[in-house]
């Protein structure tokens, strides 16, 4: 079981918050930690963890969080061959505020993750060809998702895109993916509309009309709503204490992407994927957070009970 995950990768700045400062306030914060992050290497470390053979398609910065970056991901069982440092450039970072009942707010500078361009995909077609599935998220170029998703079609690899986070002006190529796991307020950016407008089962309904083959909506507490041609799904979340919210969409979306090579159906790797997200919920940081195959299944025995 191969998963490529083609993405960004950075060091999060975090800190615990009772709330998140308004304009021109002050807030006492707890002991400023450095954790590493990035959407598509908590991916792959999750993937990794998960038991698939995980191979990361990146960059780096020439700095000591570069370096630190790209050991933590070997450390978690990523193959790294395919993530390049780029000279005279800023590693990717992330300040994060966590409140006290684990919702988090995010600001993200991009740094080397803006470097890595359509060419750099077309270099790893083999990669991609070889993968059983390909993970994707958008904090890194346009043009870089769609070639990927493109030629993921291409070669037959399944393309699971996860919507995050939105951005204007949307790239129609997003809504070519084989699954795609926006939130809601993601899903909502997708079709241009307002967030809140519309229920989880509409999102999914509508964006699965878009042209994915598969379409899961997060909707955090309340679960998930997935569609595929026949079928609309709500999968119940399961009932934690959250401590951080930061990286529980990324589990979520690589523990779909494994259960779904593995032979799942939708519904059943939804939610194992809802299992791992909550998991990574319970736990402060990005990468530490993900769990493994082990912890997901005996969370979801201890569910059944």
């Amino acid at each position: 079981m191969r998963i490529l995950v083609i993405g960004s990768v950075n060091m999060d700045l975090v800190v615990r918050v009772d709330h998140v400062p308004a304009a021109g306030e002050n807030v006492r914060g707890q002991a400023l930690e450095m954790i590493p992050g990035g959407k598509g290497a908590n991916q792959a470390v999750a993937s990794a963890r998960l038991g698939a053979e995980t191979t990361f398609l990146g960059r780096i910065g020439d700095d000591p969080f570069g370096r630190r970056l790209r050991d933590e991901l070997a450390a978690a069982g990523v193959r790294t061959d395919a993530v390049q440092t780029v000279a005279g450039c800023a590693s990717g970072t992330a300040m994060i505020l966590v409140e006290a009942g684990g919702e988090n707010s995010i600001v993200i500078t991009p740094g080397a993750n803006a470097r890595l361009g359509p060419d750099d995909v077309h270099a790893a077609r083999s990669l991609l060809a070889q993968a059983d599935a390909v993970l994707l998220q958008l904090e890194i170029p346009a043009e870089t998702v769609a070639r990927a998703i493109r030629l993921a079609r291409e070669v037959g690899t399944l393309a699971v895109v996860d919507a995050g986070p939105p951005r204007r002006p949307i790239d129609e190529a997003v809504l070519e993916a084989d699954v795609l796991t926006p939130n809601e307020a993601e899903a909502a950016a997708l079709l241009g509309i307002n967030p809140g407008t519309r229920s989880p089962e509409d999102l999914a309904r509508a964006l699965l009309a878009r042209g994915p083959r598969a379409v899961v909506v997060k909707a955090g507490p309340r679960g998930a709503v997935l569609a595929e041609e026949g079928l609309l799904r709500h999968v119940p979340a399961f009932p934690i204490e959250p401590v951080d919210t930061t990286a529980a969409g990324d589990a979520f979306t690589a523990a779909l992407a494994v259960a779904l090579v593995e032979g799942k159906n939708l519904v059943q790797a939804t939610r194992r994927a809802g299992a791992a997200g909550a998991l990574a919920a319970t736990r402060l940081g990005a990468q530490p957070a993900m769990p493994t195959a082990d912890e997901v299944s005996a969370f979801l025995s201890r569910q059944e009970k």
